[in-house]
């Protein structure tokens, strides 16, 4: 079964997504497989191609947090670093200045 990462049921506030990992790991899933719900996964199951992994010619898009998701996935609640299309947008724990999410397919989201 594919379970993708993402609900519209209003279960928190929007600012509070990452809580969903929570609960996939209490229902039973493993970390790494809530990490894949809300990866590949939700790539797979909209139909596309070049997002949910890191592999040459894809959009780059990642996140990194202070500690190990795959030992306590509550670490995923405070993200540190936010490259978005290639481009960063957030760097030690603060958003920066300026930043414009480029167009999903554009030129610059396929540095």
């Amino acid at each position: 079964m594919k379970i993708a990462f993402g609900t519209d049921a209003g279960t928190f506030n929007h600012a509070e997504n990452a809580r969903e990992f929570d609960y996939m790991v209490e229902f039973g899933m493993t970390p790494m497989d809530a990490i894949k719900a809300a990866t590949v996964m939700t790539a797979d199951l909209f139909g596309l191609k070049d997002v949910g992994t890191l592999a040459p010619g894809q959009i780059a898009d990642l996140i990194a947090v202070e500690g190990d998701p795959l030992s306590d996935v509550k670490v995923l609640h405070a993200v540190d670093f936010v490259m978005k299309s290639g481009v960063v947008a957030k760097q030690d724990g603060k958003m920066l200045d300026g930043f414009n999410y480029p167009a999903f397919g554009s030129d610059r989201a396929r540095r």
